[in-house]
């Protein structure tokens, strides 16, 4: 029952173990929300949700922790150039984040603080820094003596002095132009906080070492976030932290980019998906299948092709427990997942493989259905549910019948719905008066339009790249 994990300050697979037993502590760097999220920005949520997911399955008591960076350099230049307060765009956009999370069937967080929240608790890591030589205030700012400490850029694997870091615009009085700010000097019109070095805001490193000190502790199990956090974000809170006094952070797990033609889909390059223009095109639960089922270390390259494949393939599933509820009812999910599938899971979080454990079912469920094996299959939708379940994805779920999967956007789907319906009643009737030319050529037609119907003892059913209805 060991759970595997890729470390990134290791570089290696270590086993688990957790701080506290029966305990797992995770700090996530969440949303910096100054535009609604795209596919890229939420495929982290969906990895940690389902390395979370397999956490408590263990047994595991889960301490989740995912901030909010509600004030930065993007947040008020687009409140200046919009005439709005630098709140407003932070918190629309934060509903927007959320939206996306619960959309795609993220738990929500035991946590989730903004920055704005904790200037108290960074102005007095500020102070001690201070006291112990590794920060100095200049200017009105407070920046980091990076040479002060001594493990600076170990996560990285980097040399400081191959490392470059000009002064960012107002950053004045450095002593060493990589030494990086943790509090910027106000501007004027900008929004500040009263310090005992003047007025201003935080630096981004700043907020997540104090927010996870005040929610975890001086040490906790695992630090995450994307892959391209590990510098600077995530070697300067390591800094900050240890020089405090933390023992901070004891794994260090990143998730890869979702990339278009090659480079890392972000909003800055124009190549950005909007998470709230996809669910109209595709159900949520299909997005969670085709963001989440790749290994979390692995890079997602985007296309509406593999969307298409993704569509098709989670089809092949959901039709499995349709077929199976109808022929043997459900009693739920089985207390376990097979061996196949745990052993995937608990070796660094191998989805992928782990899916090929539900595919394995899904095919024996299947023919246990065709030989009118109604205990295998029975068996077969238990363990299907109970894998799903683990990652988030059984559409039998409360979450998802619940309305957590809206479809292509609901009103596209009812009328899809509806029309798709008017030509099978035509097509019944057809039968029932035994024309059974017509019925058959009815049934051909939808096929060619990319429908399948299936008759089943309740009547017939559509499917839809593999999606039944």
């Amino acid at each position: 029952m060991t759970i595997r994990l890729y470390d990134t300050s290791a570089r290696q697979i270590r086993d688990f173990a957790p701080l506290t037993p029966g305990r797992v502590s995770i700090y996530l760097c969440g949303a910096t929300v100054q535009a609604a999220p795209h596919i890229g920005h939420i495929r982290s949520g969906l990895n940690f949700d389902i390395m979370r997911r397999w956490f408590t399955h263990r047994g595991y008591d889960v301490t989740f922790v995912r901030n909010v960076t509600d004030i930065d350099d993007k947040i008020i230049t687009k409140a200046e150039d919009q005439g709005r307060p630098w709140w407003s765009i932070g918190y629309e956009n934060e509903r927007a984040f959320n939206a996306a999370y619960d959309g795609l069937g993220c738990l929500p967080p035991t946590y989730e603080p903004r920055a704005t929240g904790h200037i108290p608790e960074m102005t007095e890591m500020m102070r001690v820094l201070i006291d112990r030589g590794h920060a100095y205030a200049a200017d009105g700012n407070v920046y980091f003596d990076v040479r002060s400490f001594e493990g600076y850029l170990a996560l990285s694997n980097q040399e400081l002095d191959n490392l470059l870091q000009p002064s960012g615009e107002g950053e004045t009085g450095k002593r060493d132009p990589r030494d990086f700010a943790m509090w910027k000097a106000a501007k004027p019109g900008e929004p500040s906080w009263d310090t005992p070095w003047g007025p201003g805001r935080p630096g981004w490193h700043l907020e997540c070492s104090a927010m996870a000190h005040k929610y975890l502790g001086s040490a906790f199990d695992i630090h995450g976030g994307g892959v391209d956090l590990v510098f600077p974000h995530h070697e300067n809170e390591i800094a900050q932290s240890k020089a405090y006094g933390d023992d901070f952070a004891a794994y260090w797990a990143h998730n890869a980019w979702v990339t278009m033609s090659g480079e890392k889909m972000s909003k800055s390059l124009g190549n950005s998906v909007l998470v709230s223009e996809m669910v109209k095109r595709w159900r949520p639960i299909v997005l969670r299948y085709y963001l989440g089922t790749p290994h979390y270390r692995s890079t997602i390259e985007y296309s509406e092709e593999s969307l298409r494949e993704a569509e098709a393939a989670f089809g092949r599933i959901e039709g499995f427990l349709q077929r199976a509820v109808e022929a043997v009812g459900d009693t739920g999910p089985a207390a376990e997942v097979p061996a196949a599938f745990a052993e995937a899971m608990d070796d660094d979080f191998a989805v992928p493989q782990a899916l090929a454990a539900v595919h394995t079912t899904v095919r024996q469920g299947n023919a246990a259905l065709g030989e009118d094996d109604k205990e295998t299959a029975a068996a077969a939708l238990a363990d299907v549910r109970a894998m799903l379940g683990v990652l988030g994805l059984d559409p039998l779920d409360a979450q998802w019948a619940s309305g957590g999967d809206a479809g292509r956007g609901e009103e596209l789907h009812d009328v899809v719905d509806a029309l798709v319906r008017l030509v099978l009643d035509q097509r019944q009737a057809a039968r029932a008066r035994k024309d059974y030319a017509t019925a058959d050529a009815i049934r051909d037609e939808l096929k060619q339009s990319g429908l399948v119907i299936e008759d089943t003892p309740a009547g017939p059913r559509w499917e839809l790249g593999g999606a039944s209805h």
